[in-house]
C-alpha cells in the first residue's frame, strides 16, 4: 500500500490521522486537524554513541547542576522553557561559555537573533568572568543546515534557540507549527544521539505559562526545565519538570544582574532579611526540592464596594486562596466576604506546596486585625496544610523546616507539630504578638 503523501496533524495534542476529521479523536477538540505534508522515512535506530555515553558534564553553574542532577549528560535532550525577557539566553550562554573554559567544543544557534545581537550580550557576560565570546555562533532557521552544523561541529553541547524557529523544507507548515515542531525535535534528537552531543533546545511558553508546541515536545525530551520568574524582579527559579538522569523536585534560584545571572546560594538569607515584619506579613519555612527555604508571605485586606470581592494572589493558586479563606471564616471567625484580599508572596517565589495554607492564613488574619504577628522584633514562622475541617496536617521534612528558621534566629515557628487546628494556631499567634507588647487587634 503506498504511504500517503499529506497527513492531518491536530494543533492541539499532534495526533496525526491519515483522513481529515471534524473532531480530533486524540483530544476530542474540534476543527483542530491541519493538513501537513507526511515527512520521508528514515532509516531508525539510535546510535550507539548516546549509549556508552560518559559520566555527566558540570555546566559550572551549581544551581543548574543541582536541577539536572549533577550536570549536563552527552547525548541528551534538554528542553528550556520561559517567559520572553526572563534570562533564558543568558543562561545558556553562560553554559556554553563556562563548557568552552574547560575545553568543551560547543556551538549556539540562534533563529531569532543575529550574530551580532548575540554578540553584545556575550560581552555583557563577559564582564562577569564568562568565556561567552569564544563560543561559535551559527545565525541559521534552515534545519537542514543546522543539522549540517552540528555533525561537522560535533560540539559537546548545542545550544538551539528556539526550536519554534526552525523549519524542515519537507514540510509546507510555517515554522513553529505542530508538524514543523515535532519534526525539527526528532531530526534534532536522531542527530544528537548520533553524533553524542548534548541539545538543549529552547521554547516558547504560552500565555497560560506551560511549554509552546505538541505535547510530544515534552515526551520525545530527555528533561524539561521550566525559568520563572517576573521580569520586573531580579530573583528566576528554575524548576525540573522531567528528568531522565534526576529528581524532579530540585529547583534552583539566581539574581539577575548587570553582569548576567547570578546564582543565590541562600535565598532564605535574602528573602528573611526582606521581610517588613509589619500587619500582614509572615515567614514560610517551604520545602523547594530537597531544601528548605524561607519566604515573606503579605497580605492586604481592604474592605470592597464590589460583588463578589477581589481575590487577588502572586506566587500561590489561587484556588487554594481561596479554599483558606473559607476555613478561615468557617472555623476561625475571621471573615472576608465584604473584602479585597490581596495575598503576594514576596521576591517573585512561586510557591506549589500545601504547607503554605497556614502562612497565608495567618497572613490574612494579620492584616485583617492589624496586628503584626511575631515576638522580639522578629516575624513569625510557620508552615503546615490546612484541611476543610479546621484541622492542621503535617507536610514533609518538618525538622529541616524549624533548623532552617532556627538558623536565622526565629524560634517562634507555628505548625501541625505544635497547634491542632487553625483556630489555635491564630490564638497562639496573636498571643505572642500581645506578649512581645505589640498593640491590641484592631476591631473589626
Amino acid at each position: 500500500m503506498a504511504r500517503p503523501s499529506t497527513v492531518f496533524v491536530c494543533s492541539d495534542c499532534g495526533h496525526t490521522e491519515a483522513r481529515w476529521h471534524g473532531r480530533c479523536p486524540g483530544c476530542g477538540a474540534w476543527n483542530t486537524l491541519v493538513e501537513e505534508r507526511a515527512p520521508e522515512a528514515r532509516p531508525g535506530g539510535r546510535s550507539g554513541a548516546a549509549r556508552g555515553r560518559s559520566a555527566s558534564a558540570p555546566t559550572g553553574i551549581g544551581e543548574l547542576d543541582r536541577v539536572l542532577g549533577g550536570g549536563i549528560v552527552p547525548g541528551s535532550l534538554i528542553l528550556l522553557g520561559g517567559s520572553p525577557g526572563i534570562g533564558k539566553s543568558t543562561l545558556t550562554g553562560m553554559v556554553l561559555g563556562n563548557l568552552q573554559a574547560v575545553g568543551r567544543s560547543t556551538l549556539y544557534v540562534s533563529g531569532e537573533e543575529s550574530a551580532a545581537q548575540i554578540r553584545l550580550r556575550h560581552e555583557r557576560l563577559e564582564t562577569a568572568g564568562c568565556r561567552a565570546l569564544d563560543v561559535p555562533v551559527l545565525a541559521e532557521t534552515d534545519l537542514d543546515a543546522v543539522l549540517a552544523a552540528i555533525e561537522a561541529e560535533r560540539p559537546a553541547v548545542c545550544v538551539i534557540d528556539s526550536v519554534q524557529t526552525l523549519h524542515s523544507a519537507e514540510l509546507s507548515g510555517a515554522p513553529g507549527s505542530v508538524g514543523q515542531v515535532r519534526e525539527v525535535a526528532a531530526r534534532v534528537m536522531r542527530t544528537a544521539k548520533a553524533v553524542g552531543a548534548a541539545v538543549i533546545l529552547v521554547g516558547h511558553v504560552t500565555k497560560e505559562g506551560s511549554i509552546a508546541g505538541p505535547r510530544v515536545l515534552e515526551h520525545l525530551v530527555d528533561c524539561v526545565l521550566q525559568f520563572e520568574g517576573e521580569r520586573e524582579r531580579t530573583y528566576r527559579t528554575l524548576r525540573g519538570l522531567k528528568n531522565r538522569f534526576g529528581s524532579t523536585n530540585e529547583t534552583g534560584v539566581f539574581e539577575m544582574r548587570q553582569g548576567g545571572l547570578v546564582e543565590v546560594l541562600d535565598p532564605s538569607a535574602r528573602f528573611v532579611g526582606e521581610a517588613t515584619g509589619k500587619p500582614g506579613s509572615v515567614v514560610l519555612a517551604a520545602m523547594e526540592g530537597s531544601r528548605p527555604l524561607l519566604v515573606e508571605v503579605q497580605a492586604l485586606v481592604s474592605p470592597s464596594e464590589l460583588v463578589p470581592p477581589r481575590r487577588v494572589c502572586n506566587g500561590i493558586d489561587r484556588n487554594r486562596l481561596a479554599l483558606v479563606l473559607a476555613v478561615l471564616g468557617r472555623h476561625a471567625g475571621v471573615g472576608t466576604g465584604t473584602a479585597d484580599v490581596f495575598v503576594n508572596v514576596v521576591g517573585g517565589v512561586r510557591v506549589e506546596e500545601p504547607g503554605a495554607d497556614l502562612a497565608v492564613a495567618l497572613a490574612v488574619a494579620s492584616a485583617a486585625r492589624g496586628v503584626a504577628l511575631g515576638s522580639n522584633g522578629k516575624p513569625l514562622t510557620c508552615f503546615g496544610e490546612v484541611g476543610l475541617t479546621g484541622e492542621l496536617r503535617t507536610v514533609g521534612h518538618p525538622e529541616r523546616r524549624l533548623e532552617e528558621a532556627a538558623k536565622f534566629g526565629l524560634d517562634t515557628a507555628l505548625h501541625p507539630g505544635s497547634v491542632k487546628t487553625l483556630r489555635q494556631a491564630l490564638r497562639a499567634a496573636f498571643a505572642a504578638s500581645e506578649q512581645s507588647g505589640d498593640p491590641a487587634p484592631v476591631a473589626g
